[in-house]
C-alpha cells in the first residue's frame, strides 16, 4: 500500500510539471500609462467615464502622454411593437483611442474598441428598474472597454511613433 501511494504521488507531481500560472509574467499586470497620462474625452458624455478614468490612469505625475478618447454612441431599435413602442434597444459604444507622446510629439498608438449591450424597456415612460439596469450596463461596457484597452497596451510598444 505504501508503494502504491508513492507511485500515485510521483505521477501527480509529474503531471503538474508543465502547469503555467496566469500571473507568472508581471508584464500583464502593469498599465504602462498609469500616472503618466493626461486623459481627454470627447464625443458622447457618459456619466461613469469620469469615475473610471482615475482608476485606470491615476493622477498625471510624469506628463509623458496624452490619451484622447472619443466616444460615439449609436442606439438601434431591434424590435418595435405594433403601437410603435420599442421592446428591444441595442446600444453600440465606439471608443476611439489616440495616444500621443509629449516627449516625441507624435502619435504612438491608435485603436478603436467597440462595446455592445441591449436593453428591454419595461415601459415607454420613466421606469426606475429600466433606468437602473441601463446605468449598470453603461458602467459594465465602459469598464470592460477600458480594461480591454489597457490589456492591449501591455503588449504594444508605446514608445515608437505610429505610422499611418
Amino acid at each position: 500500500m505504501n508503494k502504491l501511494f508513492i507511485i500515485f504521488l510521483f505521477c501527480f507531481v509529474a503531471s503538474c510539471g508543465s502547469v503555467e500560472f496566469i500571473y507568472k509574467n508581471d508584464k500583464n499586470l502593469i498599465n504602462p500609462l498609469y500616472q503618466k497620462t493626461k486623459v481627454i474625452t470627447s464625443g458622447t458624455d457618459l456619466n461613469f467615464m469620469n469615475s473610471f478614468l482615475p482608476m485606470f490612469f491615476g493622477k498625471n505625475n510624469e506628463h509623458s502622454y496624452i490619451l484622447k478618447i472619443n466616444i460615439n454612441e449609436k442606439k438601434t431599435k431591434r424590435s418595435v411593437e405594433t403601437n410603435q413602442a420599442t421592446s428591444n434597444l441595442r446600444y453600440e459604444l465606439r471608443f476611439y483611442y489616440t495616444l500621443t507622446s509629449i516627449k516625441k510629439n507624435c502619435i504612438t498608438y491608435e485603436k478603436e474598441i467597440v462595446s455592445y449591450f441591449s436593453i428591454i424597456p419595461k415601459s415607454s415612460g420613466y421606469n426606475y428598474g429600466t433606468d437602473t439596469s441601463l446605468e449598470k450596463k453603461y458602467e459594465l461596457a465602459i469598464g470592460n472597454n477600458l480594461n480591454q484597452f489597457v490589456s492591449i497596451l501591455s503588449n504594444v510598444n508605446i514608445d515608437t511613433c505610429y505610422e499611418n
